[in-house]
């Protein structure tokens, strides 16, 4: 520490400009260890009352950064500290429907996929409501990784087939894709209405419930002292 500027400073330098968009992603995911808090570091860097005089161990005078506009990304606001999220602004973005899904499957990550896995388009033919399954019984997730992972796959499964000397064209459905991909994790609501051995309905979690459970076990005079 201070053998060199901070990395705010080397952005900036690098930027080139005074007010540049800082992204820091999983801001959720921050954590203490030998080499310091992060947590406590970025109470100055997001502090507007006094981020304009922020001071770096190199420097060794103060730099201003109220020009400097700074986002951060996480997954789930709970984890993170509560004196670092009061000087933020809390914008929650809603997941992709399983149209928005469709579209970029079909568009950008099928594609992709068989061209890493060297699949031919006159080989491979998967139906939407193929791939419309595999959103809602296979992935349930507000983004796209894992129905990236769940397509590549079925190509890698499709591409063992070509190289064992399969020539016609393999076409997957709804009907026949459990053959690629298994049984599906998640149920239709319609099913879980069904009394099946070994099926039984979870129960969800929120960070609200975890909030009230919190304040539930506080002792009572604190809870009192808190209303």
């Amino acid at each position: 520490m201070g053998a060199l500027p901070g990395r705010i400073i080397q952005s900036i330098k690098q930027a080139g400009s005074n007010n540049p968009v800082f992204m820091m992603d999983e801001v959720d995911k921050i954590g203490i260890d030998f080499r310091g808090d992060p947590a406590s570091a970025l109470l100055e860097v997001l502090d507007p009352e006094q981020n304009n005089a922020f001071s770096d161990h190199y420097l060794n005078v103060p730099y201003d950064l109220s020009q400097v506009m700074f986002i951060t990304t996480g997954n789930i606001t709970d984890p993170i500290p509560s004196a670092l999220k009061d000087r933020m602004e809390i914008i929650n973005i809603p997941g992709y429907t399983e149209i928005e899904k469709l579209k970029i499957a079909t568009t950008y990550l099928l594609p992709r996929q068989m061209e890493e896995n060297g699949i031919d388009p006159k080989v491979l033919d998967i139906s939407n409501g193929a791939i419309l399954q595999i959103i809602s019984q296979y992935t349930q997730e507000a983004g796209l990784r894992n129905l990236e992972r769940e397509l590549a796959s079925v190509c890698r499964k499709v591409a063992r087939k070509v190289a064992e000397g399969k020539k016609e064209k393999t076409k997957i459905n709804a009907k026949n894709l459990h053959q690629f991909l298994g049984p599906p994790y998640f149920l239709p609501d319609e099913e879980r209405e069904q009394n099946e051995v070994g099926v039984a309905t979870g129960l969800a979690w929120t960070e609200m419930e975890a909030r009230f459970f919190r304040w539930r076990h506080r002792p009572r005079l604190e809870r009192e002292r808190s209303f």
